[in-house]
C-alpha cells in the first residue's frame, strides 16, 4: 500500500491509498473554494447522559446529485470533484459538511472505488483489503488527535438508510467522547467480569454463538452470526476469533482472511430477498440497504468502567438492514424511538437460516 497525503483547495486533507507503490499523486484541486466554515457543537443531555452534535451547516450539503455531477467520482477534464486526480484506488478526505469538527472531533469520507456504479460487494479481495488498510491507518492517525476518544468506521448503503450520494463510500467519525452504545457494552463487560470472577463477556458470547444455530459463516480467523437478541430484521455480527480491541490489533492472518469473509457476507445480504423458485421477490427494488459498523475500544481512559481495560473489549463489525421483507422497511416508531425498546419481526434463527440459504 502506498499512502499520499495532499490538501484540497479549501485546506481539507485528502489521502490516496494505492495498490501500486509507484503511483504518483500530484494532481491539484482546481476548484475556487473558500475555507470551510463549520458550526459543529457537542451538547450534553443531562437527563440521558449522552451527547448530541448540533451542526446546522449540514443543511446545505450535497443532496442526490445526478451521476455526472457526483463529487466522489474522479476529476475528468473540466468536471471538477472532491478528488483532483483522474483515477484512484481508495481515497479518504475530510468531510466538507462534517457533523463533528475542531474540538468536537472530526469526520472523514472514505471512497471505496472510483467506479460510481459499483458497490463494496463488487470489490475484489485485493481492493477490499486496501479499504481495510485505510480504515486501520485512519484509526491510528485519528486516535492521536487530542480531541478524539473513539474512532468509528462505517458504511451507510441505500437511499432508504438516508444516503445522499450514490457513489460507493463510507465515513469515519472521530468522537471526543465514548459513544453511548460503547459505554453500555463496557458496563456490561465490567459487570460480567465481576460476577464471574474475571470471565470476558465478549468471549462468552462468541463461544455460545459458535455452538448454536445462528452461525451464518465461519472461517479460520473470523466468525459471523445473527445475535440471540438481534434488534434488526437481518443483523449479523462479525468477530475475529482472536479478541483484539481495535483494527490495529488484527494480525496478518486475520487481515488476509477478512476480505473473503466480508465480501461473502455483503453478497448474501444482496440475495436475501430472492425467492427460492428462481424469481425475484423484490423485483424492481434497489439493492439491500444496510449499515455496516465497526465497534472499536475507545482510546481514552476507561476509569468509569471499573476493572475493565481496552484489551477486554472485542473489535467486531455489525451489519444490518432496515428492510424486513420485500417492499417493507423496519421503521423506528413509538417503542424504538420513544423508549429504545426494539421489536423485531424476524426471528434471529430464521434470519440466520436465510443467510445460510443464500450462500454463493
Amino acid at each position: 500500500m502506498k499512502k499520499t497525503s495532499t490538501r484540497l483547495a479549501d485546506g481539507r486533507e485528502l489521502i490516496y491509498y494505492d495498490l501500486r507503490d509507484d503511483t504518483v499523486r500530484d494532481a491539484v484541486d482546481r476548484r475556487p473554494l473558500e475555507r470551510t466554515v463549520t458550526t459543529s457543537e457537542v451538547r450534553r443531555d443531562v437527563l440521558l447522559g449522552d451527547s448530541v452534535a448540533i451542526a446546522s451547516h449540514r443543511q446545505g450539503r450535497t443532496y442526490h446529485p445526478p451521476a455526472d455531477q457526483c463529487p466522489l467520482c474522479p476529476t475528468t477534464g473540466d468536471r471538477l470533484s472532491e478528488i483532483p486526480d483522474s483515477s484512484y484506488d481508495v481515497v479518504v478526505f475530510e468531510n466538507r459538511f462534517p457533523s463533528l469538527a475542531g474540538d468536537s472531533g472530526r469526520c472523514e469520507v472514505v471512497c471505496f472505488t472510483s467506479d460510481h456504479d459499483a458497490s463494496f460487494a463488487a470489490l475484489t479481495e485485493e481492493q477490499a483489503a486496501l479499504v481495510l488498510d485505510a480504515w486501520t491507518d485512519r484509526t491510528s492517525e485519528l486516535s492521536h488527535l487530542p480531541s478524539v476518544e473513539q474512532v468509528f468506521c462505517f458504511e451507510n448503503r441505500g437511499e432508504e438508510i438516508g444516503v445522499t450520494l450514490g457513489h460507493p463510500h463510507g465515513q469515519i467519525y472521530a468522537y471526543p467522547f465514548t459513544t453511548p452504545r460503547t459505554a453500555l457494552m463496557l458496563r456490561s463487560l465490567a459487570a460480567h467480569k465481576e460476577a464471574t470472577g474475571g470471565e470476558n463477556l465478549f468471549d462468552s458470547v462468541l463461544e455460545r454463538e459458535l455452538a448454536g444455530e445462528r452461525v451464518v459463516l465461519e472461517g479460520e480467523h473470523w466468525a459471523a452470526f445473527v445475535p440471540y437478541s438481534a434488534h434488526w430484521p437481518y443483523e449479523v455480527h462479525l468477530y475475529p476469533k482472536r479478541r483484539v480491541p481495535d483494527l490495529l490489533g488484527l494480525d496478518e492472518a486475520a487481515r488476509t482472511e477478512f476480505p473473503k469473509v466480508y465480501l461473502e457476507l455483503l453478497r448474501r445480504f444482496d440475495r436475501i430477498f430472492d425467492v427460492r423458485d428462481g424469481g425475484k421477490e423484490g423485483a424492481g427494488e434497489s439493492p439491500t440497504p444496510y449499515i455496516a459498523a465497526w465497534h472499536q475500544a475507545p482510546f481514552g481512559t476507561l476509569e468509569e468502567f471499573e476493572g475493565v481495560s481496552r484489551d477486554d473489549f472485542a473489535l467486531h463489525l455489525e451489519l444490518f438492514t432496515i428492510r424486513r421483507t420485500s417492499g417493507k422497511l423496519k421503521f423506528l416508531a413509538g417503542s424504538e424511538s420513544g423508549m429504545s425498546v426494539f421489536i423485531n419481526d424476524v426471528p434471529p434463527e430464521r434470519a440466520a437460516e436465510r443467510l445460510r440459504e443464500v450462500a454463493s
